[in-house]
């Protein structure tokens, strides 16, 4: 079972102070090339220094994201009007798609994250 997530990133330090105010806890380990989240137990997202990954690497940012998912549409609508208050670069404003109610932001390398609220399930009566 995949446990650790891992965004290249052109300075580790930045990307961590803006990780940091996204995920609302400091980093669990820091150095010069690289930091580490933990984002529940047994999920880490590292932040690697994209010069010094080997094998190099040629993904670009924003070839994958990285998904949070909330409680409500509201909490949906509150983090997105917080990030952009923070001046986050907002790529998609709040709205419904199949997997639910969502907004998507870039980071400072681009990579995309995306806050969602998966949709409820109805209860269908008998």
């Amino acid at each position: 079972m995949p446990s650790f997530v891992i965004l290249y990133v052109k300075d580790p330090r930045a990307s961590a102070a803006f990780y940091e105010k996204l995920l609302g806890t400091p980093p669990a380990e820091q150095s010069p090339t690289f930091v580490m989240f933990a984002l529940s137990p047994g999920v880490l997202l590292g932040l690697w220094i994209r010069d010094e990954v080997t094998p190099r690497v040629s993904a670009a940012p924003g070839a994958s994201e990285l998904a949070i998912t909330v409680g409500s549409n509201a909490d949906v609508q509150a983090a997105c009007a917080r990030w952009r208050a923070e001046g986050a670069q907002i790529s998609l404003e709040p709205t419904t798609l199949d997997f639910g109610y969502c907004f998507a932001m870039r980071d400072p390398d681009g990579h995309l994250v995306r806050v969602f609220c998966p949709p409820r399930e109805e209860k269908r009566l008998p």
